[in-house]
């Protein structure tokens, strides 16, 4: 193949040509939390590189892309290209049609839409601040939605609420679909100090639940791999991996 000429077609893609023959091209997308993302597609290996050397350089840092686990060529590609991990992810569905488990004693839990909004808004922003404190926001796979400064509620009736000890506590957001397919468990955390309560499995069961009665039959989501109790609580559920994905970011 002859040298490879990059050309940028717009504001967000690239192309990559040999002989006037197109050979590959990258794209890159902002998530609504500002995150960008490329992707690089080639139908000749020698236009990955010159596709990654005219994006990298015509692009700000960070930019993210998103590969299969299994996918060892593609993940050898972006590492020299400078990529690095981020996250190992996976990817789950679940039934919901499971048993209910026993309530857990002191626990409540506020259906979505009924919680209120302003104690809503101050969990969300404690949640959100410890995560930061500790392992930081990118280690979950939840996006940050765009708001206000400070307030990533943009629907509260897509959140449920578990109430313990008379606090806000613990929360779970559920975007149900638009046709047949699954809903999507896009969130679920507890405050530090009310972990290891048994909080984690009553908003998942009343989430689960609340699905299978309106005639909703499954649920997907995501979840890193090394926060392992995450990992055992779903799989508690009898939730079945259906995917890994990695997650690389040029810094």
């Amino acid at each position: 193949m002859n040298t490879v000429q990059i050309t940028r077609v717009d504001e967000t893609q690239w192309k990559a040509l040999a002989d006037d023959v197109v050979v590959g091209h990258g794209d890159v997308f902002a998530r609504p939390d500002g995150r960008r993302f490329v992707s690089i597609d080639v139908w000749d290996d020698a236009a990955f590189e010159p596709l990654a050397t005219a994006m990298l350089a015509a692009l700000p840092a960070p930019l993210r892309t998103l590969l299969a686990g299994d996918d060892t060529g593609a993940l050898s590609r972006w590492e020299r290209a400078g990529f690095v991990l981020e996250r190992q992810e996976w990817e789950y569905l679940l039934s919901t049609d499971v048993v209910i488990p026993s309530p857990t004693p002191g626990v409540t839990v506020l259906p979505a839409g009924t919680a209120d909004e302003s104690e809503l808004r101050l969990l969300d922003r404690e949640i959100r601040a410890e995560v930061a404190a500790g392992p930081g926001w990118h280690t979950m796979p939840a996006e940050v939605r765009p708001g206000p400064p400070g307030d990533t509620l943009i629907d509260p009736s897509l959140y449920a609420v578990a109430v313990h000890e008379g606090r806000y506590a613990g929360l779970v957001r559920v975007v149900r679909p638009r046709g047949r397919g699954p809903a999507r468990i896009g969130l679920l955390a507890v405050r530090a100090a009310h972990q290891r309560c048994g909080l984690g499995r009553s908003l998942l069961a009343h989430a689960l639940h609340a699905l299978h009665e309106t005639g909703t039959t499954t649920a997907r989501t995501e979840v890193d791999q090394s926060r392992t109790a995450a990992v055992t609580l779903l799989e508690g559920f009898g939730a079945e991996r259906t995917g890994h994905l990695l997650h690389l970011v040029h810094p």
